[in-house]
């Protein structure tokens, strides 16, 4: 084989994919993707009825040659074509059991130089895959995959036995007496912990079970391999740190090799199988999701390599529970990391919960832990998780809940994911404290976006920006006694749970208060197109690459250095008492008012050179003018900005060009970055 790329790390690993038929696209994006991940094998299925089906065959002459040029490849050769199933079905046994074998030799002799091991069926001992209720003593099964494993190892290459799910080492040593077992080279395993496999139960770990299965080969072949040829956790419900620790769990076992299942998400538009009702499991179990974001377990990969991951920060713990923490959801995000930097440096005890689901964060919460070492306490799950939120605010000192899904974009994608993580979320939280620590104080983070678009207010351009027309907007901004007009699902689920966070202060006495943000922005910021624009235009600059403005770019923003931001949260905090129940308008005021070619204009100076950009359509609920009238928040606890934009402009360029590799940027422009 050639092409094969090697690993970064001492322990190869692979992935399960089922590719469908068809999917030309997804298969090289998905080849790029898993090369860069590290990856060095490849598992995915070679079904006899698609082969049959129209287009079939020239599906597979294209996907198999594609895949064996870069991995290790394993076709997994299952389901019948139900035009000769007995059952009338793909999981039933051919009318004519040699026909399997005479499918396996056609596959050798057609594909053979694409790969060394084939995998004969998949999952057994699963209905879903193969019909044992039409084959109750294993009969039809040995005879047809014993047929087929001969032949293979008879022409040269490896049978693989397909792996039980669940795993049941009496149906593995069924297969030994009826001498199915010395006919390969290597028998599959299944597991998935957590997800289908219950660790109240059945599941008693992947070691533990192995050597159930090296027990029985050692009475049948003691040559076998043992292949995790499917392994995977799903992130239906958002802890993207958890599938994390369950690959480490995977790569430690004692089997010759590991498929991770899979690469990415499956659309809720195909069905996984026919007839079966829905299940979220199923559809979550990918590094990747549907929509092709990386998650935390892919960006390790790609960051880290497989052994670089094992020892990664991103590591679970049994955490010894400070007494009296101060607990900060979202704590690996941009102003949660520097919030608990700040208060750690102050001498607090800190608990940062985060799903790490946002690309960047996992770099924070490793500055973090190498700042501040043991004294940091991480829980890292998600915010819908009920039981971990109980447990990290019970006896909590104080609680401020960044953790949000933050971007207008996305949540006109997905809108019931922006409510779950947003609304449900926030009132996850509001309900704990309730019942659990009732005189916690709790901040919120809400948005502008409770405004709406404020498109009643009248604006004229003044110099290539927006202007409001009243005199008063101008000098001051808007105030807390605008009319909430929640726009588009992100900003429906934030002032949703904004007004839940009120409420709760007032229908059960919480000591709670929200802070609606304007723009803010600063180091620790991994700003994207959707979210963090001004760390976005920076990082996009010092690259050398085209900004995107949507609209005309004249848009007006009260941007604030993050460092302002923070002590405005804690000033709130410490006067919980007296402005519990209250929201205040948090940006930069007039004073920081700025608009997007404004600030292009400014990017340009501090980098000695024009920066690129060009002009796109309006985004949904985009707002004209936005500046927050930030006097009831002076007023309440003696705050104001006192970083100017300009100077905060230059401090989040010196931070970017530092975090960034040299190779990341364009003629090292960052080292052009005027003081």
């Amino acid at each position: 084989m050639t092409g094969v790329r090697p690993p970064r790390g001492t322990r190869k690993f692979g992935f399960a994919e089922w590719l469908r038929l068809g999917e030309y696209d997804r298969v090289l994006a998905t080849v790029t993707g898993m090369q860069r991940a590290g990856a060095s094998y490849i598992r995915t299925h070679l079904s006899w009825a698609e082969y049959h089906a129209p287009d079939g065959q020239q599906w597979y002459d294209w996907l198999i040659p594609t895949l064996g040029r870069s991995f290790d490849l394993l076709p997994c050769i299952h389901y019948t074509p139900p035009s000769i199933s007995r059952t009338g079905r793909a999981s039933g046994a051919p009318q004519r059991l040699k026909d399997y074998a005479d499918f396996v030799d056609h596959v050798l002799t057609r594909y053979g130089d694409h790969f060394r091991y084939v995998e004969l069926w998949n999952e057994p001992n699963n209905l879903l895959d193969w019909d044992w209720r039409a084959d109750p003593d294993w009969l039809l099964f040995c005879e047809m995959v014993g047929a087929a494993a001969h032949w293979v190892e008879h022409r040269g290459w490896k049978a693989v036995l397909g792996g039980p799910s669940p795993f049941d080492p009496h149906w593995l040593a069924l297969m030994g007496q009826r001498g199915l077992l010395a006919t390969v080279s290597a028998v599959g395993f299944h597991g998935f912990p957590g997800t289908w496999d219950s660790e109240t139960d059945t599941w008693r770990g992947y070691c533990e079970h192995i050597a159930e299965m090296r027990a029985v080969l050692g009475q049948f072949n003691r040559k076998a391999q043992v292949w995790i040829t499917e392994a995977g956790y799903s992130t239906w419900r958002g802890d993207e740190a958890e599938q994390v620790e369950r690959f480490r769990q995977a790569m430690s076992a004692t089997a010759e090799r590991l498929y991770w299942y899979g690469w990415q998400d499956i659309p809720r538009t195909v069905a996984v199988q026919e007839g079966l009702y829905f299940d979220p499991r199923h559809y979550h179990m990918g590094v990747t999701d549907a929509d092709g974001r990386p998650k935390l377990l892919r960006r390790l990969m790609e960051s880290s390599g497989s052994a670089g991951l094992q020892q990664s920060t991103v590591v679970k713990l049994a955490i010894a529970r400070p007494a009296e923490p101060i607990v900060v959801f979202g704590g690996a995000g941009f102003i949660g990391t520097n919030l608990v930097n700040r208060l750690l440096r102050d001498g607090e005890d800190v608990i940062v919960f985060d799903n790490l689901s946002r690309p960047g964060v996992e770099r924070n919460l490793d500055f973090l832990r190498k700042a501040h070492g043991n004294r940091l306490h991480t829980v890292l799950a998600d915010v819908r998780d009920a039981t971990a939120v109980e447990d990290a605010v019970r006896s909590a000192k104080a609680v401020f809940n960044f953790a949000a899904q933050v971007a207008v974009t996305s949540s006109l994608i997905d809108p019931r994911h922006d409510f779950a993580v947003n609304a449900q979320g926030t009132l996850t939280i509001l309900e704990a404290l309730r019942r659990l620590s009732p005189e916690t104080p709790l901040v919120f983070a809400s948005t502008n976006k409770v405004y709406g678009t404020l498109s009643d207010l009248p604006v004229e351009q003044l110099e290539g920006r927006y202007v409001p027309v009243d005199q008063r907007l101008r000098d001051f901004g808007v105030d807390e006694s605008r009319a909430l007009d929640f726009c588009t699902p992100y900003g429906c689920s934030k002032g949703a749970a904004d007004q839940y966070v009120l409420d709760y202060a007032k229908s059960f006495g919480l000591r709670t208060a929200v802070m609606r943000m304007s723009c803010i922005y600063g180091p620790h910021q991994f700003g994207t197109e959707d979210q963090g624009w001004v760390a976005h235009f920076l990082m996009r600059a010092l690259r050398g690459e085209t900004i995107t403005l949507y609209g005309d770019g004249g848009q007006v923003r009260d941007i604030l250095h993050v460092n302002d931001a923070i002590a405005a949260y804690r000033a709130v905090l410490a006067a919980i008492d007296r402005v519990s129940g209250r929201a205040f308008n948090l940006g930069g005021g007039p004073a920081n008012a700025v608009s997007l070619r404004i600030l292009l204009n400014e990017i340009a100076v501090l980098l000695g050179h024009p920066i690129a950009y060009g002009c796109e359509s309006w985004r949904s609920g985009d707002q004209l003018y936005f500046v927050a009238d930030t006097r009831r928040l002076t007023e309440a606890v003696s705050w104001q900005a006192s970083i100017g934009w300009r100077e905060g402009l230059r401090d989040l360029a010196c931070w970017i060009g530092g975090e960034l590799a040299p190779a990341e940027m364009s003629n090292m422009r960052a080292r052009r970055i005027r003081a």
